[in-house]
């Protein structure tokens, strides 16, 4: 076996190499190495015996990047489809255009503004050429999970976003087993705790929209903290870009519309087992 090392891209033998990993530290524990790996486009964290790691080959991983970036685009198409639907639907029942029609036309191409706080500087970077793509302004900073709850209300007062985004790794402590335990998870505490600082300082759900969790969060203490969305209901894993899906059905629904759940969510590339929320709507931000 060849030896592994930070930086690696792995499978674990004892799951059949389901999940491609990124080693990003090697310890000792009781005299034995774990390496401490996350998922190079899932949103999960874990803890694995070095012996348990095989090394994925390098043309292996790029095919499956090709095919994590075919079916982003494909979703990306969607999306754009989606947006030229509802504004053919808007000007064929506004044929004789008021004053406040035209604003709601107009709404669909003035998005809400994000603000991005995420625990992985990988998957940032891959959600702000998303944001970008897509044409919703944002503002993304890599901030450890554990920081997040200290950062977040100075970005907030800096950036007055419409939508905040917090995110990183989660996922259950390997052999726990009771979900509605929050020691049992490796990063739910901290969400909630950045859920709540964020809260306090704008109380409003429908004037500060916020997405919080990764793989297999506690959803329902994260919503009950405070966000709108979160994830993730049945404890699965969520793809890096669900909450770039999530944010830009928000963002480009208009102002004086409310935004179905079902709508938001059917747009993510995990769906209802992995993201969940309360219907809300857009206010605009003055």
């Amino acid at each position: 076996m060849s030896k592994i090392k930070k930086g690696d891209i792995v499978g674990r033998k004892s799951y059949d190499r389901d999940v491609f990993f990124k080693v990003i530290d090697i310890i000792n524990k009781r005299q034995k190495k774990y390496a401490l790996i996350k998922g190079i486009d899932l949103r999960l964290t874990a803890t694995a015996p070095v012996e348990d790691l095989e090394p994925i080959e390098q043309r292996t991983v790029a095919d499956y990047w090709r095919k994590v970036m075919k079916n982003n685009n494909e979703q990306l198409e969607r999306v754009f489809n989606r947006r030229n639907e509802e504004r053919e639907c808007y000007f064929c029942r506004t044929l004789k255009l008021s004053n406040e029609d035209k604003k709601k036309i107009e709404a669909f191409d003035k998005p809400g503004s994000v603000l991005h706080l995420d625990g992985d500087e990988d998957y940032l970077s891959l959600c702000m050429t998303t944001y970008k793509k897509m044409g919703i302004p944002a503002h993304g900073y890599h901030v450890s999970e554990t920081e997040q709850q200290k950062e977040v209300v100075q970005y907030l007062e800096e950036h007055r976003p419409d939508i905040l985004v917090l995110t990183g790794h989660d996922g259950l402590v390997k052999g726990k087993e009771d979900y509605l335990n929050l020691e049992n998870y490796h990063n739910s505490k901290n969400f909630i705790a950045s859920v709540k600082a964020a809260r306090h300082y704008e109380k409003n759900m429908d004037d500060l929209i916020i997405f919080a969790g990764a793989c297999m969060s506690h959803y329902e203490a994260i919503l009950e903290a405070g966000a709108n969305f979160a994830s993730s209901p049945q404890r699965v894993l969520i793809h890096a870009y669900d909450p770039v899906f999530v944010v830009e059905k928000i963002a480009f629904t208009s102002i004086y519309d409310p935004i179905p759940l079902k709508d938001v969510i059917s747009g993510t590339i995990t769906g209802f087992n992995g993201i969940g929320g309360f219907e809300t709507s857009r206010v605009h931000s003055v």
